[in-house]
């Protein structure tokens, strides 16, 4: 069944007389449940791309349909809903707020959507305990590791259950030891609670793990391929 599926997406940006063209009529398909990665030279489309199915940016032209809903037709007012419920994102800088601790960064989401103290609190100690970090709750970021940082960043991102979780480079400021650790939480979402996955990278070594590669290039899909299975997968 499919997640997400992209048709004849296309993205320009205009500076002054001239324009860039991020995405050139991208048709994609992700199936619900897949570990998706795409890779490509900087300024191939890859970030541009995830940002247009997290509903984060619009496209010039074509269309983004998440869960069955065309979302690139969708007036502005009702993409923050459709962000906290379908979609969960991680980025390479981890982005968390170091005046707050692990539980409160990974409360935010909660509070955005209007969920009460004691029941966002619950939920949020259950998404630090499935990462690994129910003995850092009390931390501030400041106080944590690297890897640490990115797996609290995890827990603010599947704490409202998303179907998707959108990873930017979540690697890329790590060691190769915890860019695998990494990886293999975010299999573990995929496995057992099913969460689709896309990750951006380029590393190949990340992006052998996956179930799908696809090769970005000038804004184009120019291949993809399914990589052999792995012990580590």
């Amino acid at each position: 069944m499919k997640i997400v599926k992209t048709i004849n997406l296309t993205k320009i940006y205009r500076m002054g007389p001239s324009e860039i063209r991020a995405l050139d009529g991208v048709n994609l398909t992700i199936e619900r449940g897949e570990f998706l990665s795409v890779m490509g030279r900087s300024g191939s489309g890859k970030s541009t791309l995830l940002n247009l199915i997290g509903c984060l940016d619009r496209p010039t032209s074509g269309s983004v349909i998440l869960d069955g809903v065309e979302v690139s037709r969708l007036p502005g007012r009702r993409l923050p809903r459709i962000r906290r419920e379908k979609v969960g994102f991680v980025f390479q800088q981890f982005n968390l707020i170091p005046t707050l601790t692990a539980l409160e960064n990974v409360e935010l989401p909660l509070r955005y959507a209007g969920v009460g103290r004691g029941e966002r609190r619950r939920r949020a100690k259950e998404a630090l305990e499935e990462v690994g970090l129910s003995d850092r709750l009390g931390h501030r970021p400041s106080e944590l590791s690297g890897g640490e940082q990115q797996r609290v960043a995890i827990a603010r991102a599947i704490v409202n259950r998303p179907d998707i979780l959108l990873a930017d480079e979540p690697t890329g400021e790590l060691d190769t030891h915890t860019a695998a650790e990494i990886i293999d939480l975010m299999h573990e979402l995929n496995r057992e609670e099913g969460v689709t996955v896309v990750i951006v990278t380029h590393d190949p070594l990340v992006a052998s793990r996956t179930d799908r590669i696809i090769y970005l290039s000038d804004g184009r899909i120019i291949r993809e391929e399914r990589p052999p299975a792995t012990m580590g997968r």
